[in-house]
């Protein structure tokens, strides 16, 4: 599920909507990486590629928008601004993960233990000698 060599945006679009056509829901995928990485951007072509038709904004102030795609619903969220793991029930965490079909989460090392254990994590790091691509990491926790 790796792409084999680092990515510039129109290649990470294209890789992202790969991943969210291809991918078996229900599933939950965090997006990891430094401010700038390129999270949003893997997250809207994910979704797209799942089949939201909407545009898909960041969800930065709102911490969580909902759209339904041809997969099922399909929720982002950005915990960024989250000051705690358990503000995530305030967001309707448990609904989320139990109605969504598909579930994407930036900053999630902000959700603490509350991440489930099945799921993909995506990590975008900026190679050393071209800040114009990424490299992007997949693991499947289980």
């Amino acid at each position: 599920m790796s792409p084999a060599a680092p990515l510039d945006e129109a290649g990470l679009r294209t890789w992202g909507a790969r991943v969210g056509a291809s991918i078996v829901v229900p599933a939950v995928v965090t997006l990891r990486g430094d401010l700038g990485a390129g999270k949003t951007t893997l997250a809207q072509a994910i979704a797209h590629g799942a089949g939201v038709l909407q545009e898909v904004t960041s969800p930065t102030f709102a911490l969580v928008q909902e759209y339904e795609s041809a997969r099922g619903p399909l929720a982002h969220l950005d915990l960024y601004r989250l000051q705690s793991p358990d503000d995530l029930y305030a967001l309707g965490w448990d609904d989320l993960l139990r109605t969504a079909a598909l579930v994407i989460v930036e900053w999630p090392e902000r959700a603490g233990a509350l991440l489930p254990r099945r799921r993909y994590d995506l990590t975008l790091h900026e190679p050393r000698d071209d800040p114009s691509h990424r490299r992007v990491e997949v693991v499947w926790t289980d």
